[in-house]
């Protein structure tokens, strides 16, 4: 009886063991498979807007909130903790709750949600999912999916760090 208890802590431990081990996803030189939370958070302002399979105009409303050019120049204050906020030019301010998903296989999204008076972030089941192309902790790019037809095209966003 003693030996299959010895023989159970044992297993138990090695087990513990080899999970504790085992290896963590790394930042590939792009900043994006794995890009540590870190790298999100601070001042960004979004410079520029592109199109992929899309023309200019092409999409009114993004965000649910106005349409693209509107965002083009908008600051994004990202703290470690998930709060933020986005201030669009015109004085538009947006509370948010953000995270990064790394489940997805090929593409590591960045997620939020809008914030209002009174909710809570676990209680607000609508968001909106960006890919993350690429995140150097200085610059990032996002992209945007857009159904068109049977295809997907996309609304690319530039942004730079700033603090």
């Amino acid at each position: 009886m003693k030996k299959i208890f010895s023989l159970t802590i044992l297993i138990a431990a090695l087990a513990f063991f080899v999970t504790s081990c085992s290896t963590t996803k790394s930042t590939t030189a792009s900043g994006t498979p794995g890009a540590s939370r870190g790298k999100f958070t601070g001042k960004w302002v979004l410079g520029s807007i592109k199109y992929d399979g899309l023309v200019e105009g092409a999409v009114q409303n993004v965000f649910d909130q106005a349409r693209p050019a509107a965002f083009r120049g908008s600051t994004w204050n990202l703290t470690n903790s998930g709060n933020g906020i986005y201030t669009l030019n015109d004085g538009t301010s947006q509370t948010i709750f953000w995270s990064v998903n790394n489940n997805d296989p090929n593409n590591q999204i960045f997620q939020f949600k809008k914030i209002y008076q009174g909710d809570r972030p676990k209680n607000v089941a609508d968001g909106y999912q960006l890919y993350v192309v690429s995140n150097t902790g200085d610059s990032m790019t996002l992209r945007s999916p857009v159904a068109v037809g049977n295809t997907t095209a996309y609304i690319i966003y530039d942004f730079t760090k700033t603090k």
